[in-house]
């Protein structure tokens, strides 16, 4: 055994504390924090939404975050292995891994648009803004001749009466193909391009192949320039953003407070909704990148900067995004509401559109689109790794070598192939499809049970007070006050909280054919039904199956094995025992022969 150890490769690892954290930040601000927050905040009392939010932050998103760091960094093992903690309910790890692969897969379509429209938009002339092209539809085209019809007076926003006259007159032609090309064009802004758009995806993985081929070592080098990217532009936008006409109604319709969203309960709901997808936490992501640390990082000063960090970088995300929406309804004249839209609605219509308003048009739609980039294959690297962290798992004989290389190039392909359908004519439906449903019900199941194994079964089936034991057996010594913090969030409010968003959630439930009808024409009650009827059953199917993993994963454990399974495994150890025992890299404790891994190297 001693001569086989010689010969394992070492554990994967980051280069500095740096990495890691930027790695972290990466991973937590994303798509969400640009297209999704600043809409949900407008939606949900405007700048009394913060309040719900950061409470939020702190009674749930906190306290889990360093629980699956924890998790990582303790066992330095990925998303599977981790589960040697409690082997019965390991259903939880391949629940989170299929909630990182079914968001993987559009995720990667949403960077395959970022890269098109990026590339398109250093024309001459910004397509999105053409009016006789093959892609336009009626509605375009039709908003752009009204548009062009228009004397230079009616043109002129600046003068209150004819600003006025324009947004309150509901029968003005330029209003109704305003709103009818905001609410009707979503899904034509891709479909046309389907062929071309097969290209771009190929690059989207082949960059996240490149990124993930050396592991952790290449990828603690990209984020260097991946995380923080996203800040430039972000300063950049908000600052010349608050310089232009409109600017000022935009921010302020951001922040107008409604004092009344605080009693209703759907807006805690969605606070709480929005920290699980802006934090991250439960696709597993955080536990494969901790267990890439030293045994000794501190984990509890990570979360709490990556974290708040996370939130602040979401409002701040939002003064951007609505000073150039308040702009592009001035240039309009048209109410700020009439043009805010939320997900790829924002990024690729009414962002774009704003976007080509502006002088040097072609830089700053560039700068938006490499933002977009960056802060997409951030998250992407993480939910890839994930789903081959957990393979390798399973199957650490393929850790290194051509064998990992092979592993890598098939989670890619499979992510490729999949992705193809939202290219489609239909390809906007089936992004929504998969965008609503993939982390939803699910995810919330996974961070409830998440808790209350690792901290009520865990903690204190064998020795009480496990899990903080091994915390501050990594961290050191936790003040009082701190330790306070954590204990009531961990064994009564956070479970209480995420019970009662479950609980929300399901109750709000509405089908996905329901919740995208349609209206055409002029006449309100005529309804479009998008979705078919089956369409209900994938998407609960979908949703629902991180729950569906986790029950039947626990039955089968304990038919097989009894309650001992609720116990830790016999060959569970930390990482630092690991490195005690000559066994630092867990996935070659006691599998190939040394001959297959020199082989293999």
């Amino acid at each position: 055994m001693v001569g086989e150890n010689k010969q394992q490769p070492p554990k994967e690892s980051w280069g500095g504390k740096l990495e890691f954290l930027l790695s972290c930040i990466g991973y937590c601000v994303g798509l969400g924090n640009v297209w999704r927050f600043p809409y949900l905040a407008y939606e949900n009392g405007g700048g009394v939404f913060f309040i719900p939010y950061f409470l939020m932050l702190f009674l749930c998103g906190i306290p889990i975050f360093l629980t699956e760091l924890s998790l990582g960094q303790f066992s330095g093992e990925g998303t599977l292995g981790v589960w040697k903690t409690v082997p019965a309910f390991k259903g939880i790890g391949y629940g989170m891994i299929a909630v990182s692969f079914f968001v993987m897969i559009y995720y990667n379509i949403v960077i395959a648009y970022s890269l098109h429209y990026l590339v398109a938009g250093f024309n001459k002339v910004l397509p999105w803004t053409e009016c006789n092209a093959w892609w336009n539809k009626n509605v375009t085209r039709a908003y752009c001749e009204i548009s062009t019809m228009l004397t230079p007076e009616m043109n002129n926003c600046s003068s209150t009466t004819m600003r006025q006259t324009r947004i309150q007159t509901p029968n003005s032609l330029l209003t109704i193909w305003a709103s009818h090309w905001a609410s009707s064009s979503a899904p034509i802004s891709v479909s046309g391009q389907k062929f071309q758009l097969t290209i771009t995806p190929q690059v989207a993985w082949l960059l996240v192949f490149a990124c993930l081929y050396k592991g952790v070592q290449s990828v603690g080098k990209v984020v260097y320039v991946t995380a923080t990217f996203p800040y430039v532009v972000l300063v950049i936008l908000v600052i010349f953003g608050a310089t232009l006409d409109g600017a000022k109604d935009g921010i302020r319709f951001y922040l107008k407070p409604d004092v009344s969203k605080l009693g209703d309960s759907k807006v805690w709901a969605a606070a709480a909704t929005q920290i699980f997808y802006s934090l991250g936490v439960t696709f597993g992501g955080l536990m494969v990148m901790s267990s890439y640390n030293k045994f000794d990082n501190n984990i509890l000063r990570d979360t709490f900067i990556v974290s708040c960090g996370n939130c602040f970088s979401s409002v701040f995300a939002g003064f951007g995004v609505f000073s150039f929406l308040g702009h592009m309804a001035y240039k309009n004249c048209i109410k700020v509401e009439d043009v805010v839209a939320s997900g790829p609605g924002l990024a690729f219509i009414a962002y774009p559109e704003a976007m080509s308003l502006l002088p040097a048009s072609q830089f700053f739609s560039a700068l938006f689109f490499i933002m977009l980039v960056t802060l997409g294959l951030d998250s992407q690297f993480a939910m890839v790794d994930v789903l081959i962290a957990g393979f390798l798992d399973e199957f650490p004989s393929f850790r290194y070598g051509w064998k990992r290389t092979v592993v890598l190039t098939s989670v890619c392909l499979i992510g490729f192939l999949l992705g193809i359908p939202i290219l489609t004519n239909g390809g906007y439906w089936f992004f929504n499809l998969i965008n609503d449903y993939s982390a939803y019900h699910g995810l919330l199941i996974l961070a409830l049970c998440l808790i209350v194994v690792q901290h009520f079964v865990y903690n204190f089936k064998t020795t009480k007070f496990r899990f903080v034991s091994d915390l501050e057996e990594m961290v050191g010594s936790i003040s009082i006050i701190t330790k306070g913090y954590f204990y009531s969030m961990w064994y009564l409010i956070t479970p209480v909280m995420l019970l009662y968003v479950i609980i929300t959630a399901f109750s709000s439930y509405d089908t996905i054919a329901n919740g995208y009808r349609g209206v055409t024409g002029d006449a309100a009650d005529s309804p479009i039904q998008v979705f078919p009827e089956w369409s209900n059953t994938i998407a609960m199917l979908m949703s629902m199956t991180p729950a569906v993993i986790i029950v039947v994963y626990f039955v089968v454990s304990i038919l097989l094995k009894g309650l001992s399974s609720l116990n830790p495994a016999d060959d569970f150890m930390s990482q630092k025992e690991k490195e005690e025992h000559g066994t630092g890299n867990p996935a070659f404790r006691e599998i190939a022969p040394a001959q297959e891994l020199q082989s293999d190297l």
